[in-house]
């Protein structure tokens, strides 16, 4: 997990503005799979939405816990969706200039 500055989550937030959730969590909760989907997203686009049609009480600590375990940084929690960041591996992949 990296540490943003506010200008670096302005800009993410302004690049996520026009994203549509890819992952969504449901009645399962944090799965797995659902982790496993996060990853994949992570991975190919670097930022994403993850909303929550369940366990709405719980977003930030479900948010929490999906950064942690897929190695994601929280840009901001927009009523019950979460904007992810990580960065790509390699340089040349990378699709932000932070």
């Amino acid at each position: 997990m990296i540490e943003l500055t506010s200008k670096q989550r302005k800009y993410l937030e302004k690049e996520a503005h026009d994203l549509q959730p890819v992952v969504i969590v449901g009645g399962a909760g944090v799965t797995d799979g659902l982790i496993q989907m996060v990853e994949n997203s992570l991975a190919s686009h670097e930022l994403l939405k993850v909303k929550f049609n369940e366990y709405k009480d719980e977003v930030k600590e479900l948010t929490s816990e999906i950064c942690e375990k897929c190695d994601a940084t929280l840009v901001r929690i927009i009523g019950f969706t979460a904007i992810l960041y990580r960065e790509a591996k390699e340089p040349e992949d990378r699709k932000f200039k932070l």
